[in-house]
């Protein structure tokens, strides 16, 4: 009977261990710089990739706003339009659906001088291109409805390396594979013995 519940113990630890490991990650948009003028946010950018799930979290001055707009308004800075907007000072947004989203100030000429953010967002473990970005008109958000939410204080290190990165890339994948591995050796040693 005890080697029964011992059988039952060890496969609840390999499930345990073995279930996929998922951490969003939270990029702070500008890194140390925050959301202000004078930032290079397409640089910023094009060495991370965003998937569905991952947020975005901006640190700005009073005198700034975090609106989500579509592809139109992003390209000729229109302001205005907005599919969401916040000017709380830390707006943290999180990326639940695949393709471009477009970021934007909504005071009038900062985005036109460069306060100005388009991610493009991947679906979660896919290696496949994202789907086409939201166009003018639309009353929903392109990342989900409803995302802007107040989060003081979200920072992440400018080195950080996104957890949903490529196979085999980061330090959780290795993790991961330790898991397994340590997961299986439990289950034999206790399903033999």
């Amino acid at each position: 009977m005890a080697s029964v519940g011992l059988r039952i113990v060890s496969l609840i630890l390999v499930l345990y261990m073995v279930m996929p490991i998922s951490s969003a990650t939270v990029y702070t948009v500008g890194d140390t710089s925050g959301w202000a003028m004078g930032v290079d946010y397409s640089t910023w950018a094009s060495d991370k990739t965003f998937v569905v799930g991952d947020s975005v979290a901006f640190n700005y001055a009073s005198s700034h706003t975090v609106d989500e707009v579509s592809s139109s308004d992003y390209s000729s800075c229109t302001v205005g339009n907005a599919i969401t907007s916040d000017n709380t000072g830390a707006t943290t947004i999180t990326l639940k659906t695949p393709g471009t989203h477009y970021f934007i100030c909504g005071v009038a000429g900062h985005c036109s001088i460069g306060m100005k953010l388009s991610v493009t967002v991947k679906s979660g473990g896919s290696s496949t291109a994202p789907s086409s970005d939201t166009t003018g008109g639309s009353t929903t958000s392109p990342s989900g409805g409803g995302t802007t939410v107040n989060t003081p204080g979200v920072r992440t290190p400018s080195s950080h390396v996104p957890v949903n990165s490529s196979p085999g890339t980061t330090l959780m994948n290795m993790f991961d594979i330790l898991a397994v591995l340590a997961a299986f050796y439990i289950y034999v040693l206790l399903v033999l013995s």
